[in-house]
């Protein structure tokens, strides 16, 4: 069967930047399994795996465009201490959920200098260009229930 819309896609992947250092890869915690055409990958990578079967192992480049977007240097900002209303000790890295006008974002701490806290709400991955490695493990229909829920259940459902 090929990978369309409303299949359940199960596949192995690496996930390196420009520089051939590897970000992420399905070795760490398993194949990754969704609804192709359900929007719940980026879609530069869904668009690389439509028609393709199980077994097919390809490689995978996605503009940030089709990514996560390019960064927005607006989405980084300095904000007072304070605003974090943490007792503990603020670390770069931290990420947060932050409430604004579109919903709720998430920022990574960037910066610390004094009771000034520099933050970015890009995606870590925005404006980089992603090199994927695939293997397709499996491809098969959606159940009526997957496609009502727009995400894979396992054996017994997904208990809603």
């Amino acid at each position: 069967m090929q990978v369309k819309k409303d299949t359940i896609v199960t596949f192995d992947y690496t996930l390196k930047d420009e520089g051939g250092n590897v970000i992420d890869s399905s070795k760490d915690h398993g194949p990754l399994s969704y609804v192709h055409g359900s929007g719940n990958i980026i879609p530069g990578l869904e668009n690389g795996l439509e028609g393709k079967s199980a077994t097919d192992s390809f490689a995978v480049t996605v503009s940030p465009e089709e990514g996560y977007g390019e960064r927005d240097e607006s989405l980084t900002q300095v904000v007072d201490r304070e605003v974090f209303g943490l007792e503990g000790e603020l670390e770069a890295g931290m990420q947060f959920q932050a409430p604004t006008e579109n919903g709720v974002m998430v920022a990574t701490v960037v910066n610390i200098d004094g009771d000034d806290i520099t933050v970015d709400g890009n995606h870590p991955l925005a404006g980089i260009q992603l090199n994927f490695d695939v293997t397709i493990v499996d491809v098969r229909e959606a159940t009526a229930e997957e496609l009502d829920h727009g995400h894979v259940h396992g054996e017994g459902g997904c208990g809603h």
